[in-house]
């Protein structure tokens, strides 16, 4: 979609005859209702009345964001120009937004509905979405914006972000023909696991099961649609230290593609709003069954001082009251900091190309809570150790050798684990290497 106050928008809808008329989808009514039943995401119709035009425009999102005409040439044109101009500029490539929206069921037919719906107020989720998003044609379509972006020097990159969140296998087959699709698709289950090891190794399951051979992986704690994962994780109402750390090395330990939400490192915790002072409309519409998603989007906190450094201005939605004591500037100065924690396990990773590009392992037959997995490439041998457990965890893992920890939220690097006996205190994180 683009905005309606794009002079794309605003010249369509002048009149049914101008150049621009078709960039947009623009109906007629059934009668008096809407040319069909689809729902937008964030609640009433997809369907616009135009009073300028006298007809509806689809916006599957929010009415000031009309969807474009994907199956209009012109338009396909007008992006492939759009790229190639941020791409000259020399950016490093996109994020495309909710893509499986791009293109629409060519006839515009009612989605069916879910027998099992029980739902009160979200009456999206009472359909099943067969023709409003995931149409075959959009394959070639991110096959064309992968040709441009492969086209210039470098290591330019398209990743998605898919609503598709029950079908893994449909949202992992836009990875494309021989990978010639998406670079990277946003993997978001374990953004949506609980403090468990069970249901951080299902998710990496799933991600082995379903991914196609070759894909590169991603891994996300947080984001801007969903409570920060400091907030998610502790255990009261300030940040679990340890278990932030634990949730660092996994991310960061993990094969694949890391993606981290800005404040994570230090910290940052969601901000409870009232109502008066949400500003986005899906919190505003569906309170106070969901409060919106500004508590995970409030200011960066970079010091103690007005606004958390962020702005000389008001800002948008307020800092959190707690940024006198969580910012970058006391963080930075802090060795035993989720920060300074971060920059060692990021030093550690750019260093040691096991950590990325060797194979992953998930060791089955380890102690509840906790989840062990190997990185090995060359001859190099590293073991990742999480304790998810506010007790003591011992690790058998059967064989002779000794591990030596070069990174560790407890344990002193340069330490060893005898004999293969891996000795994880509560909520700690281990990275050790095969001592041969």
């Amino acid at each position: 979609h683009t905005s309606a106050e794009h002079d794309w928008f605003k010249e369509s809808r002048t009149s049914r005859e101008n150049p621009k008329q078709d960039w947009y989808i623009w109906r007629d009514g059934s009668g008096d209702a809407p040319p069909n039943n689809w729902h937008s995401v964030f609640g009433g119709s997809a369907w616009q009345w135009d009073d300028q035009r006298q007809q509806y425009y689809l916006h599957l999102f929010l009415k000031d964001q009309p969807d474009l005409n994907w199956r209009n040439p012109a338009v396909q044109e007008a992006v492939w120009e759009t790229m190639r101009f941020w791409l000259d500029l020399g950016v490093d490539g996109f994020r495309l937004d909710v893509y499986n929206f791009y293109f629409k069921d060519a006839e515009l037919r009612s989605n069916p509905k879910r027998r099992s719906f029980k739902g009160i107020f979200y009456k999206y989720a009472s359909q099943h979405h067969h023709y409003d998003q995931d149409q075959p044609e959009l394959y070639s379509t991110l096959a064309k914006m992968r040709e441009i972006v492969d086209s210039y020097p470098g290591d330019r990159m398209l990743v998605g972000e898919t609503s598709t969140l029950e079908d893994f296998r449909r949202a992992f087959s836009y990875y494309g023909d021989e990978n010639k699709g998406l670079n990277l698709v946003f993997n978001f289950e374990i953004l949506h696991s609980r403090w468990r090891a069970r249901d951080f190794r299902k998710a990496i399951q799933h991600w082995q099961t379903c991914a196609p051979e070759n894909s590169w992986p991603t891994w996300v704690l947080s984001n801007h649609d969903v409570k920060r994962h400091g907030s998610r994780y502790s255990r009261g109402s300030q940040i679990d230290l340890a278990r932030a750390k634990v949730a660092a090395t996994l991310l960061l330990t993990l094969k694949g593609a890391p993606f981290l939400y800005y404040g994570e490192e230090i910290g940052m915790l969601e901000l409870a709003l009232p109502h008066h002072m949400i500003q986005d409309p899906p919190g505003k519409k569906f309170w106070p069954f969901f409060k919106g998603r500004d508590g995970c989007r409030t200011p960066m906190q970079w010091c103690d001082e007005a606004n958390a450094g962020f702005s000389d201005g008001i800002p948008w939605l307020p800092v959190h009251e707690n940024f006198k004591q969580v910012n970058v500037s006391i963080a930075a100065a802090d060795d035993s900091s989720l920060l300074q924690y971060y920059k060692r396990l990021i030093r550690l990773r750019c260093a040691t190309p096991t950590l990325l590009t060797g194979v992953m392992h998930l060791i089955e037959k380890v102690p509840r809570n906790t989840l062990i997995f190997t990185r090995s490439e060359a001859g190099d041998e590293l073991w990742i150790g999480l304790n998810f457990s506010h007790r003591k965890a011992i690790v058998q893992l059967n064989f002779p050798e000794n591990l030596e920890i070069i990174l560790a939220t407890h344990h002193a690097e340069g330490a060893t684990f005898s004999h293969g006996v891996m000795a994880l205190e509560p909520d700690e994180a281990v990275i050790c290497r095969k001592i041969k």
